[in-house]
């Protein structure tokens, strides 16, 4: 079992934990909202979507988005999983990116959509 993010403890009182499928789902989800320059040690690390909420939808900032989320994908997590097909859309001030992956570890196929609200 792996540590379920974001931290917290479950009914017994213990650190909540969760299977390794959804552990990686929490580390997709903390690359992707994570902004490049917000972790003191890895200051390359994240990808930022949630920046782009508020940019006006265009085909050209819809490639950039999917290069740039594709590439860090394949950056931090390419040992751990292999991104099939990915594909963000912005409505309003929500994020939904809709991901499809195989987890290397198990052989796994996994389809799984993650939004995200702008503050």
């Amino acid at each position: 079992m792996d540590i379920d993010f974001p931290f917290h403890f479950d009914q017994r009182g213990r650190v909540a934990e969760t299977g390794y499928a959804n552990h990686v789902l929490d580390l997709i989800e903390q690359l992707l909202f994570t902004t490049p320059g917000e972790r003191v040690m890895r200051p390359d690390f994240g990808c930022g979507l949630l920046d782009l909420v508020f940019e006006p939808n265009s085909p050209e900032l819809a490639a950039a988005v999917q290069a740039s989320a594709e590439g860090a994908l394949h950056r931090w997590l390419g040992d751990l999983i292999t991104v099939q097909h990915l594909e963000v859309t912005a409505e309003e001030s929500t994020l939904r990116i809709e991901i499809g992956y195989i987890l290397l570890a198990t052989g796994e196929r996994r389809e799984d959509v993650i939004t995200g609200r702008a503050a």
